[in-house]
């Protein structure tokens, strides 16, 4: 499970279930949403225990400090080994409150609601001035 020499970015994040693909892993060093003491990193970056990595998802950034340089995928289990969270509470505190505020977002191309879906909308939000 262990490899005693330095191990390729990409891999490390995926090996680590960080990201679910090697590619989403690779995609996401070349877009810039993976950082290495606050530099974009490319995804063949040599990777060293020690170093400390944030990763920019959507709403959150995340970020982790390398314990272990894995040879094959952990499970679940043991991610406790393989990197330690230092993650800010104040970090998954705002992903929460995102949660709970987008609660009337609408896929992207649905369309504007019909006139039916708004007045419930209208009705569930207890506003009486848009009916």
């Amino acid at each position: 499970m262990i490899d005693e020499s330095s191990k390729r970015l990409d891999k490390w994040l995926w090996s680590a279930r960080i990201y679910k693909t090697r590619t989403l892993a690779g995609d996401a060093c070349r877009g810039g949403k993976v950082k290495i003491d606050d530099q974009a990193v490319k995804p063949s970056r040599e990777l060293k225990i020690g170093d400390i990595i944030a990763v920019h998802f959507q709403q959150y950034t995340k970020t982790i400090q390398v314990k272990q340089l894995l040879k094959n995928r952990v499970s679940a289990k043991q991610l406790d080994e393989v990197y330690k969270d230092l993650t800010p509470a104040e970090e998954y505190e705002h992903m929460q409150l995102m949660r709970e505020f987008n609660y009337e977002r609408r896929d992207r191309g649905v369309g504007r609601p019909t006139k039916k879906e708004r007045r419930s909308i209208v009705k569930l939000k207890g506003d009486k001035t848009d009916v």
